[in-house]
């Protein structure tokens, strides 16, 4: 009889190895960061990737990159996890062919996740040499984070429990990579029915003025609030 190995891998039906990854991203004074540990062995010795490794027997996609994850951070920082892509170019790992699937999440930004020593945060405008296809990985979540900012309620997992509006503005700036007033931001939010008061002022800064008034998500939960997009970059000129 056949082993199980042997019905589910042949020539014409060969099985890969398959790797949960993670896009961790936080926005860490003023800008937007990603999450990437610096790998000591070859390949690519040297370069930064992505949390993540390979998805054991008897475990979903979900529960891999839950593990691996927790080894870098407590998963329970992460306000919100979803799966973002799998990637299957058969040279994308130089030792055998890997097939990866990639989660985005996001830590929000009053936390300071400890981090291993081989782990640090950088700069998503600016990162440095990654391994692998890990870089353009951290594009596409990017990419689907900036997308999301305009049509859900998603920065409920980036920003604080409460936040003045400016603070909040200066959150969605980091992560859509483009200016957008307080005004406009206010006013399409609270339509939505997005964000909601909390009956309390923030402290008066240096400059004194008025005390802002502070407000929350309504839901830390994702949840579509408009299905047309309507914060857009700035129309080149």
């Amino acid at each position: 009889m056949a082993s199980v190995t042997s019905v589910w891998s042949s020539p014409e039906r060969p099985a890969y190895p398959h790797q949960a990854l993670a896009v961790v991203l936080q926005v860490r004074g003023g800008r937007l960061h990603g999450m990437l540990w610096r790998r000591a062995g070859e390949p690519f010795a040297g370069a930064w990737a992505l949390p993540g490794g390979p998805l054991l027997p008897e475990e979903t996609l979900g529960a891999s990159v839950g593990r691996q994850l927790a080894s870098k951070v407590e998963v329970a920082q992460l306000a919100h996890l979803e799966q973002l892509e799998t990637r299957s170019d058969p040279h994308r790992d130089p030792r055998t062919r890997t097939v990866a699937t990639a989660y985005l999440g996001l830590v929000p930004s009053d936390l300071d996740p400890v981090l291993p020593a081989d782990t640090s945060w950088h700069p998503v405008d600016a990162l440095p040499e990654t391994a692998f296809d890990h870089g353009s990985i951290v594009e596409s979540g990017l990419e689907r984070l900036r997308a999301k900012l305009s049509y859900t309620n998603v920065a409920f997992a980036l920003a604080p429990p409460t936040f003045s509006i400016a603070e909040l503005r200066e959150i969605y700036v980091a992560a859509l990579g483009y200016e957008v007033t307080a005004t406009n931001l206010q006013r399409v939010l609270l339509r939505r029915g997005v964000l909601e008061p909390t009956g309390e002022m923030a402290a008066s800064g240096r400059a004194g003025g008025r005390p802002a008034t502070l407000y929350r998500f309504v839901t830390s939960g994702l949840e579509v609030t408009d299905p047309f997009a309507v914060l857009r970059p700035p129309s080149a000129r």
